[in-house]
């Protein structure tokens, strides 16, 4: 009798086992998945960009700076999102996306800033076209990240909570990183407002 009370323990601690195993196995895909749609909205951004180039290009010619600087920024960010996309669990080169975001972001800001200055450019059909995608695409990748960083804290919160943290240490699943924007000295500062 002590025997099968015995062998029941075992098969459902071991059944246990199994069950927070496969648990977080799929809050990891959860994560995973999450990032692999911000990826794809990233790829849709990054295509873009070269059209909006080339559109300004026209109108800016002697603003030569500021369009190689948004050409280098998305280069910059795409080798990010590439070393991302093959691993989302590498903290590292999720925060390497992070920078090389911020980075575009600040480019394309400068861009768009400039080409206020210029009518033409501004009421250029093809770039309100690309401007509107763009925003729109903006907007998708935000809402991808924030369902990404939902996953990954609820990921993250299975493997260092009690008991998953011991199935979690067993099987070496490590936390995960959440994409937020880097922010610059610049953004930290207070937005002045001036009415003079």
């Amino acid at each position: 009798m002590v025997g099968w009370i015995v062998i029941a323990v075992v098969v459902v601690l071991v059944a246990w086992a199994i069950a927070l195993y496969n648990g977080l196995v799929a809050r990891r895909n959860r994560f995973k998945n999450g990032f692999a749609q911000i990826d794809v909205q990233l790829k849709r951004r990054y295509d873009l960009i070269p059209n909006l180039v080339e559109t300004a290009k026209g109108y800016l010619a002697h603003e030569r700076g500021t369009l190689e600087g948004v050409v280098s920024a998305r280069n910059v960010a795409l080798d990010a999102r590439q070393r991302a996309a093959a691993d989302p669990a590498d903290s590292h080169a999720i925060r390497d996306l992070s920078a090389a975001e911020t980075g575009l972001a600040g480019a394309l800001g400068r861009l768009f800033a400039l080409a206020e200055a210029y009518p033409d450019l501004k009421g250029n059909q093809t770039m309100m076209q690309l401007s509107e995608e763009l925003t729109s695409t903006e907007n998708k990748i935000a809402f991808a990240r924030q369902a990404y960083n939902d996953a990954v804290m609820d990921y993250n919160t299975a493997i260092e909570s009690f008991p998953g943290n011991l199935v979690a240490s067993t099987f070496a699943f490590a936390p995960a990183t959440l994409l937020q924007a880097a922010e610059t000295p610049e953004e930290r500062r207070p937005v002045k407002v001036s009415f003079s």
